[in-house]
């Protein structure tokens, strides 16, 4: 019986993980480099969340490059397809650490915790732009909070990298035990 688990397990995951790639892939080049460029300027920063962190400096440079439109465009961008694409790599992530790394569940939580990071610190960042947009003011507070759920959304990103290429080297490893003890079993 758990050798069936484990063949629909690992037939199911690869495919999984396969599809969200490219689903991935598609949707940033196709959608979110659309939905973006009614707030993207030429230079400079298109994205407070893909930096490490930010401080109040950098929010405000970021939102004073902008008009009215712009800003209410990145406003759209941060509720509706940001938070879609959190959602895809989540899927694409948990799918490539549930093909390499086979019962090992718990290891799910990272890319989870990551998508949920970035969902706050989109709300964070919603919240200094909403007040911005009303009062051309920007807490500090807030800045310091979306900052930071930022810096722990790419720390759980670098643990959810690593225990991909982890799984990776492990899975080569076993492949080429695998090969070695057959030539050796052959002699």
């Amino acid at each position: 019986m758990n050798k069936l688990i484990e063949y629909c397990n690992d037939n199911r995951a690869l495919p999984l993980a396969i599809i969200s790639t490219l689903v991935f892939i598609l949707y940033i080049t196709l959608i979110l480099s659309r939905v973006s460029a009614c707030y993207t300027l030429d230079a400079g920063s298109n994205s407070l969340g893909l930096s490490f962190y930010y401080t109040k400096e950098m929010v405000q440079s970021f939102f004073e490059l902008r008009n009215q439109d712009q800003l209410i465009c990145y406003s759209q961008f941060l509720k509706i397809w940001d938070s879609i694409f959190a959602l895809i790599y989540t899927l694409m992530y948990a799918s490539w650490i549930a093909y390499f790394l086979k019962n090992k569940n718990l290891f799910l939580i990272v890319p989870i915790l990551a998508m949920t990071c970035d969902w706050a610190e989109d709300y964070m960042e919603l919240l200094m732009l909403e007040t911005y947009i009303k009062s051309n003011f920007i807490s500090e507070t807030f800045v310091s909070l979306g900052s930071g759920i930022n810096s722990t959304k790419w720390i759980f990103s670098t643990f959810t990298y690593l225990l991909i290429l982890y799984g990776i080297i492990i899975t080569i490893k076993n492949f080429l035990l695998k090969k070695y003890l057959k030539c050796t079993n052959k002699q």
